[in-house]
């Protein structure tokens, strides 16, 4: 994903990131020089500024010739986060009580929407969490597993390179790079490939008999590892 791509990510249209790219790059420009660089239309280019400075990209230099100013990133995406954060306070606050989960079984699509929920469910987990996830997967869970482990979290993972975080226990095993299984509090399980990218595929469920099927396949599995290498027992 390139700049442009990420920075509309924070509600900025095409035009309005390549603009403010182009002052982080070139500094304070007008709109006629911004127009000349980028070759977007005049009109266009006039028309971007104003939104990125009303979205909080840039600010305006008073002069003969108006100028504007590149808001640092750093700043800029800052008070994004912030204001998104206040958002989400004042909307947990508001929106009614949360209704019970979905009973049955929820297909979750998507290789970022898997490991959304697989971070979600480490995060939200209230007592233990058993992971079978390949190394790689592994490495994208480390700021949620390290705040369960601040929260005293039990986490068991099996795993297929050598992996050290304290306060988890690990096995490790071959395994598919791209099979995932989780299960959070012996209530909820995700299981399936991250495979596709997009087009990846897991199932979620907090039925028992799910849960139950995964935590006897994750048994089974340690008890494998102990055998045949001598892991220490959980």
């Amino acid at each position: 994903m390139d700049n442009i791509e990420l920075l509309t990510q924070f509600n900025l249209t095409r035009h309005e990131a390549t603009i403010y790219l182009r002052l982080l790059s070139d500094g304070d420009l007008n709109g006629y020089e911004v127009s000349k660089i980028t070759g977007i239309s005049r009109s266009n280019a006039y028309a971007s500024l104003a939104s990125l400075v009303e979205k909080g990209g840039a600010f305006v230099i008073e002069g003969p010739t108006t100028r504007y100013t590149p808001v640092p990133i750093e700043e800029f995406c800052g008070n994004k986060i912030r204001k998104l954060q206040e958002t989400k306070q004042t909307l947990i606050k508001s929106i009614p009580n949360k209704r019970e989960e979905a009973e049955g079984y929820i297909t979750i699509t998507g290789e970022s929407h898997i490991l959304n929920k697989m971070k979600n469910m480490i995060a939200e987990a209230k007592s233990r969490v058993y992971l079978s996830v390949s190394g790689e997967i592994l490495q994208e869970l480390l700021p949620e597993m390290e705040d369960a482990i601040s929260r005293e979290i039990k986490i068991v993972i099996i795993t297929d390179v050598p992996f050290t975080m304290e306060g988890t226990i690990v096995h490790m095993m071959e395994k598919s790079k791209q099979q995932i299984r989780i299960i959070a509090d012996s209530a909820n399980v995700l299981t399936g490939d991250i495979d596709d990218g997009e087009y990846s595929t897991c199932l979620y469920s907090g039925k028992k008999n799910l849960v139950d099927l995964l935590k006897d396949s994750l048994r089974n599995e340690i008890t494998l590892i102990e055998m045949t290498r001598g892991s220490a027992n959980i």
